[in-house]
């Protein structure tokens, strides 16, 4: 949010939060939301990269392309497992797999307080 939009809606009283502040989440589940965000839209790139469909990539990773569509929108039913065999079925490495991990807000907080 811009600064200026953020002031305003102060004057007026609003509170501005983040949605995890709104929703009461921990840092742990802040930091697996954006987990899996960011493992989805690197699936998604994969795909792009490899200029495939999502039913050609479906086909190769052993899955239906809305299986696979709803790994890219990162929804909720998918496991981290399967975004990551995914991943790899599709020819991403580890490290950058890692790198998607390893980046996630509230990642290094919600290891500190356990």
């Amino acid at each position: 949010m811009k600064e200026r939009t953020r002031k305003r809606l102060g004057e007026t009283g609003a509170r501005v939060t983040t949605a995890g502040e709104f929703l009461g989440l921990s840092p742990a589940e802040i930091a697996l939301i954006d987990m899996r965000i960011g493992l989805a839209k690197q699936l998604r790139a994969q795909r792009d990269r490899a200029g495939l469909t999502q039913l050609q990539a479906a086909r190769r990773i052993g899955s239906s392309q809305s299986r696979l569509a709803k790994m890219e929108a990162a929804d909720v039913s998918v496991s981290l497992d399967l975004l990551i065999r995914s991943l790899l079925n599709l020819g991403a490495s580890r490290r950058s797999i890692g790198q998607v991990v390893s980046s996630a807000r509230g990642s290094s907080s919600a290891s500190a307080t356990k």
